[in-house]
């Protein structure tokens, strides 16, 4: 089983720009594709970006061009870099991570994004 925790989250202003992390530990062996969901209040979870383990890229129209998602096999870490943010993209930010079918999750952090 693998084991995610998220960092970097917090309020910023429109415009800004902020920098998340995600730390896999456990059974982190064969882990695949790794990225991020994001959950605003009273919506759905959707798709933000994903990384393969070879360094094939994946985002979601809403984000191209301006969050960057990058990965560090050694250290088990996958970083979003968001840029140009807006308030439409408050959110929890959850990283994932797949492993032979099976898809584990962080426990979220909280980006708020001031107008």
């Amino acid at each position: 089983q693998v084991q995610l925790v998220e960092s970097g989250g917090g309020l910023v202003q429109a415009g800004g720009s902020l920098r998340l992390f995600c730390s896999a530990s456990g059974s982190t062996f064969s882990m695949d594709v790794m990225g991020w969901f994001c959950q605003a209040l009273r919506k759905q979870r959707d798709f933000v970006a994903g990384i393969s383990s070879g360094g094939s890229t994946n985002y979601a129209a809403s984000v191209k061009g301006r969050f960057t998602i990058s990965r560090d096999n050694a250290k088990n870490t996958v970083y979003l870099q968001m840029n140009s943010l807006n308030p439409e993209d408050t959110a929890v930010y959850y990283c994932y991570a797949d492993r032979r079918s099976y898809r584990s999750w962080g426990q979220g952090t909280q980006v708020t994004v001031s107008s």
